[in-house]
Formats: structure tokens, sequence, C-alpha cells
């Protein structure tokens, strides 16, 4: 079986990605009079904070005044107003490699050596070029500044050829230097370019009369980029492969600053703002920096900045209580912390150093302080204004580090055993880290099968549990309850222990069936989830210390696993690319949906909004959306055959989101469940009707009594124009004339005479049998036109003795039957109470109740004992001490 898409998690959005190795461009906005800086981040362009999503990662990306323009494969677009694609040029037959916007044309090279150019507004091939690509492999464009309809070609042999487009034909050739030619770049002087090659080297040329008028060299490798600045100082910087830019002055020829480290990767994309001294960069190592060079030396730094994980994250964690804050530890060392609201509150935390004083000095060529990347860590709130509230272990290290999120730095305290102060074993390192509720302790397990308890204030090792060691493998999880009275330990030893937190005692172990390879605690409901080597999942209970449910579906190694915030579901992660969500309370699985890649961490909202999560290869942080909070969603038990489809990851073209959304009426179609009038004969059942409908049938008269008015209500007579005054002296009103009409109230007997619906039909059943009729007429009518009619079945009243026959053999068939137990309840009581001195005097009629009596007995005695033992259940599970 298998599915659209899944029923729960809907995607929303990615965190922490914001640049990639393809160079960014900047664009001037007239009427906005402000300029624009358009990244690539795999399907999408990102404008500032306006993402346009595209089928395929962007290979290429350009801007005019008006569009950007994004490539994929051997197709590109162009994009307006930042967020929908207008135009789409599709004639390529190679992967496209370089885009030049040239007025109301567009030209393309691909890799096979093809140039295409484009008209705009029509999307139609005006000229394609194709160039030998043994002799002119085309590595770089360029639009010399007023050379009107010309184009400057760079090639990967060195050399550089001047076409004019619109007569198709080639003007000048220049021989170049021998070596590749990477990046042309336009200089502040007309007819002068810069020219980057392989080698390091910067050619200042002029190609109006094919000289070179100066030369720089870089030792970093090849050009990645070229800028100059237009803000009256004459300097030129360049890009480089290990992230380093160099700063030359044109005056004096010879190199003024550097900005070692500007990025971690190559500098991909490097263009100074016009008219000031800012500077964009971009790079692969996700980061996007502005500079602003205002300080002596010519030295910038950085003004602003998006940056996010250089490396895929490994862990990803809530913090507090509010959902807004993910803390994120990636494969580059660093530790961060993204706003679910907006970037403008991202933090980075920085990289762990073990001697941050060393890490910061000058002359370092690599930084041999530096932590290896965290793989496990834990946070709390509390107390985290007052010292470090954040506990974090590394991959392979013996030593945890604790972490200030209000500083956003690393913590003062290095955390290890005291027996390694001095020696650092290479085959012992943390494992598994917990920090208490309260923010004062932290729990730490090794791969030794020591658990060690800290305090997070002074760093002071506060015990140990067990004598030497609490287990005998290594430790793979640890977890404090929320009131710090148990410590729960996992090891690969395949044991639960449970510890008294203070004392450090040893309460209770549980031996399990298969080695632990992770736990994870829900501290509010007390429930253990624990992930086993063999791809199966149990949930402990840690007050009975019992496993209460067992799960198994994943045919891959669980990465991680995160609980809904009321405890209701389990959702866990594997490397078989699945992203299940259990639900505890039924013991089934609800949902399942598949992605391309694995998810190699997961963490649920504390409100019960988002579920995040990280993947294998993948820089980025994706959030999906809980439909159950703003949708109808069937939580239906998922059948043993269930195959879901890939799910792309948020950020999808707006194609396929209209696909998604047409869909989703049918996938969200819920089978209506029609709920019979009687789940089962044996069981008693209740109707559907309010209590005002049969509850104060009996106390009808008391309710009369108690709404009669004092006296009738009386039509105020009208004045008149003129008030009527006693002739006298003395002026004075005249008193009204009393009214001494009396209303009649005198019933007419001919409406009591008349049958109605009811009573007909009660006089057909004692023919047919059938009583089903009448009942729905009677639960159709208000308690008062109830009395009615039963006082209408009276001889008295214009009925008879046979139809009150019928009437208790109604109420008879539904004391039979079990259903609208507490109605049939109400009409026997009310009928009772009105003719009772009939019945008793007719042998026919109290038959007929005799048998009622026996029926109600029996059925009371029945329900009085499923009461009477739920009601014992109950006290016992108040009184008793579990």
């Amino acid at each position: 079986m298998a599915a659209e898409r899944a029923a729960l998690f809907a995607g929303f959005r990615a965190l922490g990605r914001y640049s990639s190795h393809v160079p960014h461009v900047l664009r001037y906005h007239g009427r906005h009079r402000e300029f624009y800086v358009a990244t690539a981040v795999g399907r999408s362009v990102h404008t500032y904070n306006v993402s346009n999503a595209l089928l395929q990662d962007i290979t290429c990306l350009a801007a005019d005044r008006m569009l950007i323009f994004a490539s994929y494969g051997n197709v590109f677009h162009a994009i307006a107003r930042n967020k929908e694609v207008v135009h789409t040029y599709e004639g390529h037959k190679a992967r496209i490699h370089l885009l030049q916007p040239f007025g109301d044309h567009i030209i393309s090279v691909d890799v096979a050596n093809v140039l295409i150019v484009w008209d705009i507004q029509s999307e139609e091939e005006y000229l394609q070029v194709v160039f030998d690509k043994a002799t002119f492999a085309v590595s770089a464009i360029l639009h010399p500044s007023t050379y009107l309809n010309k184009i400057l070609l760079g090639s990967e042999q060195g050399g550089l050829q001047l076409w004019n487009i619109r007569s198709n034909k080639l003007l000048y050739s220049f021989p170049g230097w021998g070596l590749g030619v990477t990046t042309l770049a336009q200089a502040p002087a007309v007819d002068v370019i810069a020219v980057g090659l392989v080698s390091g080297h910067i050619i200042i040329h002029n190609i109006k009369f094919d000289e070179t008028l100066m030369k720089f060299q870089q030792d970093w490798g090849p050009i990645t980029a070229i800028s100059f600045r237009t803000d009256g100082h004459p300097v030129m910087a360049a890009g480089s492969p290990v992230g380093h830019i160099a700063l030359w002055d044109l005056e004096e020829k010879k190199l003024m600053s550097q900005m070692r480290n500007a990025h971690s990767t190559a500098v991909a994309g490097m263009s100074f703002v016009p008219g000031e001294p800012l500077l964009i960069t971009n790079g692969a190592d996700n980061a996007i920096r502005v500079w602003i060079f205002d300080g002596p030396g010519g030295t910038g730094r950085v003004l602003r900045s998006r940056m996010g994980h250089s490396a895929p994250p490994t862990k990803i964690r809530y913090h507090g209580q509010n959902g807004e804050q993910i803390l994120s530890a990636g494969q580059d060392g660093t530790l961060q912390s993204f706003s679910t609201v907006h970037e403008r509150f991202n933090k980075s935390l920085g990289r762990g150093s073990i001697n941050k004083k060393k890490s910061k000095k000058k002359g370092l060529q690599h930084d041999t302080m530096a932590l290896p990347p965290i793989t496990a860590f834990a946070s709390e709130v509390a107390h985290q204004n007052d010292w470090d509230g954040i506990i974090a272990c590394h991959q392979g290290y013996i030593t945890c580090t604790t972490w200030n999120y209000q500083k956003t730095s690393m913590g003062a305290h290095k955390l290890r055993p005291e027996e390694f102060s001095k020696n650092k074993p290479i085959d012992i390192y943390a494992t598994a880290v917990d920090i208490t509720t309260c923010g004062n302790f932290a729990v730490i397990g090794m791969s030794t099968g020591q658990v060690d308890v800290y305090n997070m204030q002074s760093g002071i090792h506060r015990g140990r549990y067990g004598r030497e060691k609490a287990h005998e493998g290594s430790i793979r999880g640890v977890a404090v309850d929320g009131l710090n009275q148990l410590t729960i330990t996992a090891g690969s030893d395949g044991l639960i222990k449970f510890w008294k937190f203070k004392a450090k005692d040893l309460v209770h172990s549980t031996d399990l069936s298969s080695s632990p390879s992770g736990i994870l605690l829900h501290r509010d409901s007390g429930i253990l989830g624990i992930a086993f080597d063999d791809f199966s999942i149990s949930v402990l209970d840690i007050e009975t210390w019992k496993i209460v449910r067992k799960f198994s579906g994943h045919h891959g190694r669980i990465n991680d696993m995160t609980f809904s915030p009321d405890g209701r579901w389990l959702i866990t992660s594997s490397m078989d690319c699945t992203i299940k969500t259990w639900d505890l309370p039924s013991g089934c699985l609800i949902d399942c949906f598949l992605l391309d890649s694995a998810a190699v961490s997961l963490t649920m909202s504390p409100t019960g909004d988002f579920l995040a999560s990280a993947h294998v290869d993948d820089l980025g942080i994706y959030l999906w959306s809980n439909r159950s909070l703003y949708s109808l969603v069937s939580l239906r038990p998922l059948p043993a055959d269930y195959e879901p489809s890939v799910i792309t990851l948020p950020g999808t073209c707006p194609l396929q989101d209209v696909d998604v959304a047409e869909g989703e009426d049918k996938c969200d179609e819920m089978i209506e469940y029609d709920s019979p009038e009687q789940l089962g004969e044996q069981l008693v059942t209740l109707s559907l009707l309010p209590e005002s409908r049969w509850k104060n049938l009996l106390s009808l008269d008391v309710i009369k009594k108690k709404n009669k008015p004092r006296e009738p209500p009386k039509v105020p007579t009208s004045a008149p124009f003129f008030i009527p005054t006693v002739p006298g002296l003395i002026p004075r009103y005249a008193a009204p004339e009393q009214d001494n009409d009396t209303q009649s109230k005198v019933v007419n007997i001919g409406v009591l005479a008349q049958k109605s619906d009811f009573y007909v039909h009660l006089e057909e059943a004692l023919s047919t049998n059938e009583y089903t009729a009448p009942l729905n007429l009677l639960k159709d009518l208000g308690p008062s036109n109830i009395e009615i009619e039963l006082r209408s079945l009276a001889p008295e009243g214009g009925g008879s003795l046979e139809v009150m026959l019928s009437f208790l053999r109604m109420i008879g068939m539904m004391l039979n039957k079990k259903y609208n137990f507490e109605i049939a309840q109400a009409y026997l009581a009310l009928f009772l109470k009105l003719h009772l001195k009939i019945i008793s005097s007719e042998p026919s009629l109290l038959e007929e109740i005799s048998v009622l009596s026996k029926q109600l007995e029996e059925t009371w005695i029945h329900l009085r004992s499923l009461f009477n033992q739920s009601l014992c259940v109950l006290t016992y599970m108040k009184s008793a001490l579990l």
C-alpha cells in the first residue's frame, strides 16, 4: 500500500542555509535606490529574505537591473520581483556554467562550449556560436564597459577573444599568458580589465592597446573572484580557494593587506558595493558576509553576516520552552542557535577550543587547539543567566565542555574524571551527557562504563555511580528525571539501570533483549524511549520499571528519537530514510514518510507546532509543520504493508506545491464513520438526546409552578393626547377608567378529541409489533409535549387501555434491546406517575408492568456490578501506594 504524502507532517521551510559554491550577484534597484544581493542555496535563490525555488540545485547565477537569472542543468530561468519565474530558456544540450546579462539579451555558455544569445522577453535564440573545446574552451565572460555589442571571452588555454555579438564577428584575439583564465573583472578605468589565472596571477590589462599595465601574484592557488573599490580608493580585492582575500594597492602596485580566513572554503563571489567601502563575499562554507573598510591599514572588518554550518549538523535540540530556538552542533565543530522566528535572532556560540587564548594568537597557520565535533549535548534554560547551561561531549574526546547561551561562547569549565587530568588516553572518551532541569548538575557517561556527576556552576566532581563503573560496557545514554530523584543509565551490556540521583545507590536493573543504541526520557510523563541495535524500539515506564510498548519496522540503524510535548507520540528517524510516528496509547504506527536522505537528528518543538530534522550531507535544518494543529488529520493505524513514497525536503518549486495542494483533499479525505445505534446487543446503550429532553420529566409540574407568572401580563393603555383633568379650583388628573372585560378560559374540548401521530402509530404497533416509528416521534418532542402525549393515552384523555398497553410494550422492546436506556426509564417513570390509578385497576396492564419490572431488575443488577467493580479499582488506584 503506497502513500502519496505524509498525513501528519508537512514541509514548512529550511533554516541555516545562506550560501553555496555559486558566486553571488549584486543588483541595484533604481526605484528603491537600494542594492540587493542574490545568492544560490540549493534549488533556491535568496534575495535577502525572499526565496525562489527551482526544480534542481542552481549552478550559475546572474542579474541585471530588473531580473535575476538562475540556471540548473541545461535550462535557466528569469525571476522577477524576487519571487516568481517569468521566463524559461531551453535550448542547451549540456550544463550551463556561465551567464552574462547583455542589455535586452542574456548570454549563456554551457560546458560543451556552445554560446547562445537569447532575447530576454521573447525567450528566442538570437545567436548561437560553437567553439572548439581543444583550442578555445570558454571559462570566463565579460561585457567591457562602453564597448557596444561586444563581449570578452576567456579560455582554459589562456587566450582571450573579443566578439561583436550583433554582427557575429571575432574582432580581436589576445594571445594570453599561457595559463587558463578563471575570472574576468572590469576595472573602474575604461578599457582596463583584470584577468585571474589558474596560477594565482592577476593581470591588469588594457584591451584597447593590448598591453599589460601591472601584474600581481598570490600563493594561494587559482584566482576565484576579483572586485575593485569605486569609492575613491584604488584597491583591488582578489579571492582564493583557501578562503583568504588579498587587497592590492593599484597606485603603489603592491600588496596592501590580507584578510585571512575570510571564509573556511573557497571565496566563490566577491563584489564591492559601488561608491561605498563595503565588500560582499560568499562561499561554499554556507556564509555570506559584508565587510566594511573604515579602519587604519585598509583591512576590512565584518559589518553584517549570515552564516550557518559549513559542514552537516550532527545533533539538533530545541532550547527553552517557547519553541523559538534550535541548538545545532555540526561536523565543523561549531555550536549554533537558529531562530524559527527570524534570522536576525540566530546566534553562533563558536567552535570548541582546548585553549582559546592560544587559538586567537596571531600567526597560527592551523588551529591545533580546536576540539573535535560535538556528538551529543544537553541544554537547560534554568540559571542560564547565572552560569553555563549547555553541556556537550566531543567525538573521541574524553573532556566535556560547557557552553554559555547568553554570552554565545564556550563556557568556563572542561569536565573530565580526575584520574585523567594529567594523561589523556586515546581510547577513552565521553559518549553521553544530560543536564538536570534545575541546571545545577551535569551527568556524563564514558566509553569505559563510568558515569560521573559534576556541578555546572563550579565544575566540581560530585560523585560517580557504582563502585568504579556503572556498566561493564560503554555508556549508550544517560537521563535524569524531572525531580532529580532518579538517574537512568543504559549500557552496551544490555542493561538499563536506575540509580538514586543524590545517594548514587542502585535502585533497579532491567535486562533488555538487545543492546541499546540510545535512550530518550520524556520527563513530564516518566516515559523512557529505548532504541536498540536490532532496529527495534521499546518504551519503558520509569515508575514501574517495565516495558510498556514495543515497536518494530525500521530497516536501518535508528539515528534519533523525539517525543511530542504531551508524550503521546514517539517520532523516530532511521538510516532507512524514513521518519515514523508511533502513537503510545494505542501502540500503533500512525504516520510514516520517506526522504531522499536519512535524518541524523530529530527534535520536536515544546509547543508541538514543528518537527525539526537534520539530514546526511545537508547543511540545513528542516522544519515540518504539525498538520493536526490546523487541519483535520486522520490518525488511523497504518497497515503492515504500508509503503511511503518519497517526499522532498521543504523548499520545493511552486509547481510541486500546487500538485500537493490539489492532492491534499484526496489524501485527507477521511472515511466517515457512521456509528450504529447499538454497538452490541449485550451492551446497554444510551440515546444521544440532551438531558433537558428527559431528565426533568417528573418535575414538570414543579417547573411550571415556579415559572407561572403571578398575574397575567397587561397591555398598557395608550395615553390620550390631552390628559383629562377633574374640574375644580385645584387641577387634578382624572383616574383611568377600569376595563372590566375578562378573557374567556373555556378550552375547546374538540382539540383533545383529535388523535395525534404518536397515538396513531401506537395503535398500528398493536398489530405490527413495530415500535420504531412511535419512539422516533417521541424522541423529537420536548418535555411538555411528551407529557401531553402520555396524558392523552388514558381513557379520560381520549385514549384507550389498548394504546396504554401498546406504550408499555414499546418500553419493553427498548429494555429488551438495551438501547435508549435512559429515556426508557424517564418515559416509564412519567407514565406511572400519570396513570398509576388506572394501571392498578386493570389486570392486563398490571401483568405487563410485572414483566417490565423483571427486565429492569436484571439489567440493573448487571450494571450495578460493573459500576461497583470500576469504583473499587478507582478507589484502589487513588489510595494504594504503588
